[in-house]
């Protein structure tokens, strides 16, 4: 899914800019500004957009609230719940699998920001399929923008990063020969007493399973048993 992030009538560029830097940090740069004021703007806006710059000279300006969601699917309005009263209160990662859920690859999810002294109005919110709040201390509910921008950005990213491939998993032979060396020096050095060893090494073994060792790691207790049994002998 595409994730666009709209920001109502923000008042200061600094906050722009640190929050085009939060949604570059999670792979998000659509970046949407709505409303007819201009946000102050000065040297400390570059500042705070450090390594996203594009994401700011990128951002597409319109008007209305209702430019900036006409083609999307599924929009969300953010509100301090607290400081106003809503029918729900989804939080970021309700959000995040709300749009697992219901969104495809080309569809479109925005989510509204709105003015850093009183947020959206309410004919904003009603603009809004959802609403949605991130939870906070009661006796300090309100977030900075940039701060709401990026926990909603982190929970949203988590669907677009790419997976890294999985590591490698140890072949049932390896696993096979450290069992088997590993049951042999645990006879050597009496660990089995006088318990049965075959019932011991069935729990050791399901342990070993419950790890699913990668094919370095199985390698690596492998040698460290090879090593200790010929120090032992030694």
């Amino acid at each position: 899914m595409h994730v666009r992030i709209v920001l109502v009538e923000p008042q200061e560029a600094g906050n722009v800019g640190a929050a085009a830097r939060a949604m570059k940090n999670f792979g998000i740069t659509d970046l949407w500004i709505a409303g007819g004021k201009q946000e102050r703007v000065d040297d400390i806006s570059s500042w705070w957009a450090v390594g996203a710059i594009d994401v700011v000279g990128n951002a597409t300006r319109v008007a209305t609230l209702e430019e900036a969601l006409v083609d999307c699917h599924l929009t969300i309005a953010t509100t301090a719940v607290r400081a106003r009263q809503v029918s729900e209160q989804l939080s970021p990662f309700d959000v995040a699998r709300l749009a697992e859920e219901s969104l495809q690859d080309e569809h479109r999810l925005a989510i509204v920001f709105g003015r850093e002294t009183w947020g959206l109005s309410g004919r904003e919110v009603m603009l809004c399929q959802r609403t949605a709040s991130i939870p906070t201390w009661p006796e300090f509910p309100t977030m900075n923008l940039a701060q709401s921008v990026a926990i909603f950005c982190y929970e949203l990213g988590k669907g677009l990063r790419p997976h890294g491939s999985a590591p490698d998993p140890a072949p049932q032979q390896l696993i096979h020969q450290l069992n088997a060396q590993a049951r042999s020096l645990l006879q050597e050095i009496g660990y089995f007493g006088d318990k049965s060893p075959d019932r011991m090494c069935a729990e050791l073994q399901a342990l070993t399973g419950r790890a699913a060792l990668t094919m370095r790691e199985a390698s690596l207790l492998l040698a460290m048993v090879r090593l200790m049994s010929r120090r032992l002998h030694d």
